[in-house]
């Protein structure tokens, strides 16, 4: 079957219409252009993210139905707060950006290959020292053992990817961004695509189109000042 796509021009702010992102891949919406920073912020303001695979041509996708969550909808388990009541982790917010997405890009057990490639490491790189991505820590003896990194735009914060080292310290940086997010007044925070490790966390699936209704409200909103300081995050269980 033969796919056509729209290939992006030298406008970095422009993408064509969500209404054209095909079904099957469900959300494949343009290819080519670059990972500049004004592409990349074009792109997330548009309700649209790069992902593809190291050697492959940049892709870009708008999926038919989004993961996302109300910072104060994220829901504890009973074992997490109890895990959380131990203390036995530090977090905190942009300390290790770079650290973070190095160890995103690692492969996982269950698959050989990241879609984190060399490029995209250095694109986000970039965002961060310009305040448009960041990260979430933990820590534990002085030890990064989780993360988290993403996009702030205005009000909503586009999550990209985690990792985890230690049992349940991605959820512990999720949880902790959660909180954090909501002490600054943000409104959303998308998780691209939902799987049952974030449904277990309250993270829900909506419609594209309501999706980029939140976004379009949040993106021209300023979160509360200091947010993305550097700083340290105390959980609590409440």
């Amino acid at each position: 079957m033969t796919i056509y796509l729209t290939e992006l021009t030298n406008d970095k702010s422009y993408f064509p219409s969500l209404d054209s992102a095909l079904k099957d891949p469900d959300g494949l919406l343009a290819i080519g252009g670059d990972l500049s920073p004004e592409r990349i912020i074009s792109a997330y303001r548009q309700g649209i993210f790069p992902w593809f695979s190291d050697g492959d041509p940049i892709l870009w996708w708008s999926p038919s139905k989004r993961a996302i969550i109300q910072p104060t909808d994220c829901h504890i388990s009973k074992s997490m707060k109890r895990l959380i009541r131990k203390n036995t982790f530090i977090v905190t917010v942009n300390h290790a950006f770079s650290d973070v997405i190095d160890a995103c890009a690692q492969p996982r057990k269950s698959q050989a290959e990241t879609w984190i490639c060399t490029a995209m490491i250095t694109a986000y790189n970039k965002l961060h020292q310009l305040g448009y991505a960041h990260s979430i820590e933990v820590w534990k003896e002085k030890q990064l053992v989780g993360g988290l990194y993403g996009m702030s735009i205005g009000k909503f914060f586009c999550g990209e990817s985690m990792f985890s080292i230690e049992n349940n310290s991605s959820k512990i940086a999720f949880i902790a961004l959660n909180q954090h997010l909501s002490q600054f007044e943000n409104t959303y925070i998308d998780c691209q695509m939902q799987t049952s490790h974030l449904s277990s966390l309250g993270v829900k699936e909506i419609t594209r189109e309501k999706f980029i209704q939140y976004l379009h409200t949040a993106k021209e909103q300023s979160l509360t000042e200091h947010c993305w300081t550097p700083q340290n995050i105390v959980l609590t269980t409440l």
